[in-house]
C-alpha cells in the first residue's frame, strides 16, 4: 500500500470528538488511539489503518451496502436487505426464494446474483488533494472548474486502473476541500450462497423498520468469484472462489452489555457541516416533499401489483428500498418537530462568521466565499423544488433511452474526452443496468407512477415546467389527468425497449440510428439531447461555484473548530470508515417512555409471529423457539438466544452489513439499522439517543444449525 498523506488541517486538531461519535477514516484513528485503547480494544490501534491488514483487509463494499469475508473461500456475510434483490432476481412464483430461502449446499448451486452486483475490496487511499485542484485548476470557476477536476480525476483514475481488475475512484471530502483516490479490487463474479427466509430476514417488515426492541434475522451470503489464476473476472462456470487475505474470525465469547464494540463498514451520506439554510431547506421541504410522494408511489405500487404475483415480485426491492427511506425521513422529521437544532446551527454559523470577521487576515480569505456559497445554495434549493416533479416524470424506459444515446454520443469520442459515466470502464456497469429492467420493470406500473407524478408536473406554470421536457412528450398548457394518459398511452405503445434484445442491441447504436428511429422513446430522448446538454452546462456553472466556495466555507469551519480543541471527521461519502463504542440500552428519553434493555431474544418473536404478512416466522423456527432448542447459543444470563442488541455506534445508510467487531477484533454481528429517534444524527449527532442496531452472530448461527441446516457454511466459517 502506498503511503498516505494526511492532511495537516486534520492532524493537527488538540482533541477529539465524543467517543461514541465519528466516522472515523482508517488514516485518523492514531488520532483517537488513546479514546480506542480506552473504550477496550485490545488490537493495536495503528492496524487498523493499514487497509491491506487484519481486521481492514477483510472488509468489502457491495456498492451500496458493506459487508466482509468471513472464511478463506470468499464467503461474504452481509445484511438480508442487502441481498435481498439478488433474491428477487432469482425468485419466481414457482419458487419463491424470497418466501422460503435459499441456501446453497455446494458451490454448484450457488446462483448469480442480480446483475451489476460488485464485491468491492479496498486497496489503497491516496490523498490527491494538490492533483485535483492543481494551482491552475484553483484559478478557475464554474463550469472550467468542474470540467478541469474531471479531467483531472479521470487522468488519475485511467492510470490507477492500467492494474487490470480493479476500480479507482476520486472522493471529494470536507465540501471538496480535500480529494482522496481510493483504489479496490472489483470482483464482478458474486454469487448468492444462503439468505434466511422472509419471515427471518425481514421479519417484522416495515412495522418494526428504525423500531426498538427488534426481532430481525437480517444477514445473507454472497461468495466471490474470480478466474483460476485469481483475477476478477465476469461470470464462468470455470471461475473459483476468490482467496481473500484477510478474513474475520467468529468470535467464540458472546457480547454483554457495556462490551467493547467497532463497526467497519461504508457509510453513505451524512449532513453534519452543512449550513443552516441548507437543514431549513431539507426539513421545511425536501423531506415533507419526499414523504408525501414516497406514499403515493407505495400506494400506487401496492394497487397496480395486487393480483399480479410477478409483478410483485419484480417491484418487492423497489418497494423495501421506498419504505426504508420514507420512515427514515418521516422519522427525522418528527425528530425535529419542535426541536432546537435550525437555531443551534444557526447560532454556530453565526458565531463562524463573527471569528471570521473579527480577523483582518480571516476576513480576508473567508469572508467572501462564506457569503457566496450561502447565495449559490439558495440558487441550487430554489431549482430542487422546481425540479422534483419533473425528475418523477420520466418513464422508466425514457431514462433508458437517453442514457442509451447519450452512450452512443460519447462512444464517437476518444474515451479520455467521454462525460464520466459513459468511458469504457462504465460499460460493463452500464449494460448490467440496461439488463437488469428485464426483472423489475412492469410497463402498467412505471406508467401508473409516471401518471401520478406527471398529473402534478404538469399542473405547474409554464414557467415552472421544462420547456425541454414537454416539447418532446407533448405537454401543453391545460392538459387534464385523462389527456395525460393518453399522451403516456401512446408513448408506451410507441416503443418497443421493454424487449430485452431490442434494448440490448441499442447499445451498440450509432447516434444516426437513434436520429432515424420511430420508437416513440428513443425520439424523445433525441428530442431533449442539446437541451439537456445545456440545462447540464448550467448545473455544472453552478456546481463550480458551488465547491469553490464550499471548500473555502470547510477550510474556515476546520479551522474554528481547531482554536475550540474540537477534531474534525468528514461527512460520510461511501468510503471505508471506523465508528467505535459500547454494547448499551437506553433508560431514557424513549418514545414510549419505557427502558429498553441492550438485548433482545429469539423468545420475542413468537408473540409477534402472526403467520402472514410481516410477521410470519417460519414454523420450523417457532417449534425450535418452543422445544427450547438452542444448543450452545443461548446466553446463560438472558436464558435464551440473543437475536439483536444496541449499540452506541455513529452508522448511517450504507453502513447495511457492516461487519460489528468485539476488543479482539472478531466478528460478533451485523449492524443493520438505527433507533427511529436516532436517525436524525445525519444531520445533528445526539450522544444520548444515538443507538444502532445489530443482529447477534449467536442468532445467525442457531438460526442457520437449527432451523435452515447451514451445517456446512457453519464449517466453512470455522463455527462448528
Amino acid at each position: 500500500m502506498k503511503k498516505t498523506l494526511i492532511t495537516l488541517a486534520v492532524l493537527s486538531t488538540a482533541s477529539v470528538a465524543y467517543a461514541d461519535e465519528g466516522m472515523w477514516m482508517p488514516q485518523q484513528l492514531p488520532q483517537v488511539a488513546k479514546e480506542l485503547k480506552a473504550a477496550g480494544l485490545k488490537l493495536d490501534p495503528a492496524s487498523l489503518t493499514k487497509l491491506t491488514e487484519f481486521p481492514m483487509g477483510a472488509i468489502v463494499s457491495l456498492g451500496g451496502c458493506s459487508a466482509s469475508f468471513v472464511s478463506p473461500q470468499g464467503l461474504v456475510a452481509t445484511n438480508h436487505h442487502c441481498v435481498y434483490g439478488s433474491v428477487a432476481y432469482n425468485s419466481k412464483p414457482e419458487r419463491n426464494l424470497l418466501a422460503n430461502g435459499f441456501l446453497a449446499n455446494t458451490l454448484a448451486e450457488e446462483l448469480p446474483a442480480a446483475p451489476g452486483s460488485r464485491i468491492f475490496v479496498t486497496k489503497e487511499v491516496t490523498n490527491v488533494s494538490d492533483k485535483i485542484i492543481s494551482k491552475d485548476v484553483a484559478k478557475l470557476e464554474g463550469k472550467k472548474r468542474v470540467d478541469a477536476i474531471e479531467k483531472n480525476s479521470k487522468a488519475l483514475v485511467a492510470e490507477c486502473e492500467k492494474d487490470a481488475g480493479h476500480r479507482c475512484n476520486v472522493y471529494p471530502y470536507y465540501g471538496g476541500l480535500e480529494f482522496y483516490m481510493i483504489k479496490q479490487m472489483e470482483i464482478r463474479d458474486v454469487r448468492l450462497v444462503h439468505a434466511p427466509a422472509e419471515g427471518v430476514g425481514k421479519f417484522g417488515g416495515d412495522t418494526d423498520n428504525w423500531m426498538w426492541p427488534r426481532h430481525t434475522g437480517d444477514y445473507g451470503f454472497y461468495r466471490a468469484y474470480v478466474s483460476k489464476d485469481g483475477k476478477a473476472a465476469d461470470y464462468s462456470k470455470d471461475n473459483v472462489p476468490y482467496v481473500p487475505k484477510h478474513y474475520l474470525k467468529l468470535a467464540k465469547d458472546g457480547l454483554s452489555e457495556g462490551d467493547f464494540v467497532m463497526v467497519l463498514g461504508y457509510p453513505g451520506r451524512t449532513n453534519r457541516h452543512r449550513l443552516p439554510s441548507e437543514v431549513a431547506y431539507t426539513f421545511d421541504w425536501s423531506y415533507p416533499a419526499f414523504v408525501k410522494a414516497s406514499g403515493e408511489s407505495l400506494a400506487i405500487i401496492a394497487k397496480e401489483t395486487a393480483n399480479d404475483p410477478d409483478a410483485k415480485l419484480k417491484y418487492a426491492s423497489q418497494v423495501a428500498g421506498i419504505n426504508n427511506y420514507y420512515k427514515n425521513r418521516q422519522g427525522m422529521l418528527d425528530s425535529y418537530a419542535g426541536s432546537d437544532f435550525l437555531a443551534r446551527k444557526t447560532k454556530e454559523h453565526e458565531e463562524l462568521k463573527a471569528w471570521v470577521n473579527s480577523n483582518p487576515a480571516r476576513a480576508k480569505e473567508f469572508a467572501s466565499d462564506i457569503a457566496d456559497v450561502e447565495k449559490l445554495i439558495a440558487q441550487r434549493d430554489a431549482q430542487g423544488k422546481r425540479e422534483f416533479f419533473l425528475d418523477r416524470s420520466y418513464p422508466r424506459l425514457l431514462s433508458t433511452a437517453r442514457s442509451l444515446y447519450r452512450l452512443a454520443n460519447e462512444t464517437m469520442k476518444p474515451d479520455a474526452e467521454r462525460k464520466a459515466g459513459f468511458q469504457v470502464r462504465d460499460l460493463p456497469r452500464f449494460k448490467a443496468g440496461v439488463e437488469a429492467v428485464e426483472r423489475n420493470y412492469v410497463e402498467k406500473v412505471d406508467k401508473a407512477l409516471v401518471l401520478n407524478s406527471l398529473s402534478q408536473y404538469a399542473a405547474l406554470p409554464k414557467d415552472q415546467r421544462s420547456a425541454n421536457f414537454d416539447a418532446a412528450i407533448g405537454i401543453k398548457d391545460g392538459m387534464n389527468e385523462a389527456d395525460l394518459k393518453a399522451l403516456l398511452d401512446n408513448l408506451y405503445a410507441g416503443s418497443k425497449l421493454g424487449d430485452k434484445a431490442t434494448r440490448a442491441a441499442w447499445l451498440s447504436a450509432k447516434p444516426e440510428d437513434f436520429k432515424t428511429s420511430n420508437d416513440s422513446f428513443i425520439k424523445a430522448a433525441v428530442a431533449m439531447y442539446e437541451g439537456g446538454l445545456k440545462h447540464e452546462a448550467e448545473d455544472e456553472e453552478l456546481a463550480g461555484k458551488i465547491q469553490q466556495a464550499y471548500a473555502n466555507y470547510m477550510k474556515a469551519k476546520i479551522a474554528f473548530m481547531k482554536s475550540k480543541g474540537q477534531a474534525v471527521y468528514p461527512d460520510a461519502n461511501s468510503t471505508l470508515r471506523v465508528t467505535f463504542g459500547k454494547v448499551a440500552g437506553r433508560d431514557h428519553g424513549t418514545a414510549d417512555g419505557l427502558a429498553w434493555s441492550a438485548f433482545t431474544t429469539v423468545n420475542g418473536i413468537p408473540p409477534k409471529a402472526t403467520g402472514q404478512g410481516e410477521f410470519n416466522a417460519p414454523a420450523a423456527q417457532l417449534a425450535a423457539i418452543k422445544a427450547k432448542d438452542f444448543g450452545k447459543y443461548v446466553d446463560p444470563k438472558l436464558k435464551a438466544v440473543p437475536l439483536a442488541y444496541l449499540a452506541t455506534l455513529d452508522i448511517t445508510g450504507g453502513n447495511s452489513g457492516s461487519a460489528a467487531l468485539n476488543a479482539k477484533g472478531e466478528f460478533i454481528g451485523l449492524a443493520f439499522d438505527g433507533t427511529l429517534d436516532s436517525i436524525i444524527s445525519d444531520w445533528d449527532y445526539n450522544k444520548a439517543n444515538t443507538r444502532s442496531i445489530q443482529v447477534d452472530l449467536r442468532y445467525m448461527l442457531w438460526q442457520m444449525k437449527h432451523v435452515d441446516k447451514a451445517d456446512k457454511l457453519i464449517k466453512e466459517m470455522g463455527a462448528e
